[in-house]
């Protein structure tokens, strides 16, 4: 392999690193993508370049409360080739033809056995699991295994949010907004009645992910 085909090969994989983490982290500046790959701000800046050119990245500026705005570079809908899709146009093929062939009542029933079925081995999975942080981290391993890249974080009031950065099924769900209005009631079917979920960011949308805040009932 020539000096050329190996710096090509380095360029590719760094940009690539560079479209994961930012699908991990959300928007980043430079000086924080610096960091991660340890490369200066202009290497990285030359890399984001690249990446905008080929439509994977732009920018939007941030405010912050000293100084000038910070420039932050987040994915486009374009970067999302990268990741799972779920089979996508099998899938929109299949929910077009299950329309034709039973209507909306017939997609909400077969809806509800899907339902039902990721119900059941979602309850597996959080197996004796009682608190409500160990309860989503487990959903969020499941989801992950799943395609989407799911994680808890812990918010400044003592709730929890529940953060879903990709969505395997996105453009079918596009197509039937049934699996996300069931996806929703499958998290409370799943996380109990002693818990209070409601959805914040909506990649369908315009968000940057799907997320949702949850909290335990008040007794």
């Amino acid at each position: 392999m020539s000096r050329n085909e190996i710096k090509k090969d380095v360029s590719t994989s760094t940009r690539r690193a560079i479209i994961n983490l930012l699908k991990e982290r959300g928007g980043m500046d430079v000086v924080a993508l610096s960091s991660q790959f340890s490369l200066s701000g202009m290497a990285i800046r030359q890399h984001l370049n690249a990446l905008k050119e080929e439509g994977l990245v732009t920018n939007v500026e941030e405010a912050r409360p000293m100084g000038r705005p910070t420039k932050l570079w987040i994915l486009t809908p374009a970067a999302n080739r990268f990741f799972p899709t779920g089979y996508s146009d099998l899938s929109i093929s299949l929910i077009q033809s299950m329309k034709e062939a039973f209507g909306n009542e017939g997609l909400d029933k077969l809806l509800d056995v899907r339902n039902k079925k990721m119900q059941a081995q979602y309850l597996e999975h959080l197996g004796a699991a009682s608190e409500v942080r160990e309860k989503l981290e487990k959903l969020a391993e499941i989801r992950t295994n799943e395609g989407y890249m799911a994680e808890v974080k812990e918010q400044e009031d003592g709730s929890l949010l529940f953060i879903e950065k990709h969505c395997p099924i996105c453009e079918a769900a596009a197509v039937c907004t049934g699996l996300c209005k069931n996806e929703l009631h499958l998290f409370k079917t799943v996380l109990g009645d002693d818990v209070h979920i409601e959805r914040g960011e909506y990649l369908l949308k315009g968000g940057r992910n799907c997320s949702y805040t949850v909290r335990p009932n008040q007794p």
